[in-house]
């Protein structure tokens, strides 16, 4: 059985291994996904979505009536320094939400401020039924049509 200290060098030599093969690699475009957070009203959907450092001409918002997607693409910028060191996410990113019920999308709302994209979507208002009571008054001359042409 393994020591938990033998465990724990076994797992830093691995972060290092890592560590040390990312950097070798040429960096490649990958995709990643930006973090939301989703609230609920009862008239609306409120959808946040992290996107620091992200121009809004950069980020494509399409809304169906139950699904959102978010893409785009965080690009590196160029520079004359050498050797890159960097934890951000660069490259394309892509999210699609599926919404727990039908929005008006050609009412909603978007703002990016600070890094953060909020949408306001309305939620699609169930047509309620209505009920109406037709009051029927009988002519006398229909009456008496139907009364010939049920005793014919």
């Amino acid at each position: 059985m393994m020591t938990s200290t033998r465990l724990q060098e076994m797992e830093m030599a691995r972060r290092q291994f890592n560590q040390l093969f990312s950097e070798l690699m040429p960096t490649r475009e990958t995709t990643w996904s930006p973090a939301i957070e989703f609230t609920a009203t009862e008239a609306e959907f409120i959808l946040r979505a992290q996107l620091p450092g992200i121009a809004a001409k950069d980020v494509d918002v399409q809304i169906g009536q139950d699904t959102v997607s978010i893409s785009g693409e965080h690009k590196l910028e160029a520079t004359e320094a050498k050797g890159l060191r960097s934890e951000f996410r660069y490259g394309k990113f892509r999210r699609v939400i599926s919404l727990p019920a039908a929005v008006q999308n050609d009412q909603a709302k978007a703002e990016l401020k600070d890094g953060i994209l909020t949408l306001t979507l309305p939620r699609l208002q169930a047509v309620k039924p209505t009920i109406i009571k037709l009051n029927l008054v009988e002519s006398e001359a229909q009456a008496e049509e139907t009364a010939d042409v049920w005793n014919s």
